[in-house]
């Protein structure tokens, strides 16, 4: 009990640091601290806004850009269960598009897939498992901006799939 109410005096307390607002609930905490009176805390104290250089605010890097075009987050995959195989095992269908807008041509797109396998076959042109939790989308080939790729497979359950690694080209 004792380590529980400790936790909740801390998470209120953060709260009310972070967010710089009164407190007058009459909480007494252990210690040295005593809220039992109105407290305001400035504002701008306890947060200070880094202001970048004019020179440096157009040179800042993104985390997701690969290149002058290119973000990771430009290639999409969505997955979403078909009807199943004639056997009753469950069907699952993936497109994989690049939605880059700005024209970008993404290559070398590996997709984070496990133990990727089907109980159908897929044309190891448009997708295969390489290693443990690497597969490689296109045989490496530039996808252009707008195309979509489609496969099918089966499997007892869905793969979880994100994009892994691209290269802008």
């Amino acid at each position: 009990m004792n380590r529980r109410r400790l936790l909740i005096s801390a998470i209120l307390l953060s709260y009310f640091l972070l967010h710089g607002t009164a407190l007058a609930s009459g909480v007494k905490l252990r210690g040295n601290l005593d809220f039992t009176k109105t407290t305001t805390l400035p504002s701008s104290s306890h947060r200070k806004m880094l202001l970048l250089s004019p020179g440096k605010a157009e040179r800042r890097a993104e985390p997701e850009r690969i290149g002058d075009k290119c973000k990771s987050t430009d290639i999409v995959v969505n997955q979403a269960a078909t009807e199943p195989m004639p056997s009753g095992i469950p069907g699952y269908t993936v497109e994989i598009t690049n939605m880059c807008m700005s024209g970008c041509v993404i290559s070398r797109i590996h997709i984070s897939c496990g133990w990727f396998s089907s109980a159908k076959l897929i044309n190891p042109r448009v997708f295969k498992r390489i290693h443990y939790d690497d597969c490689l989308v296109n045989n490496g080939k530039p996808l252009p901006y707008g195309s979509t790729l489609s496969f099918h497979y089966a499997n007892t359950f869905p793969y979880p799939l994100s994009v892994a690694f691209v290269t802008c080209s």
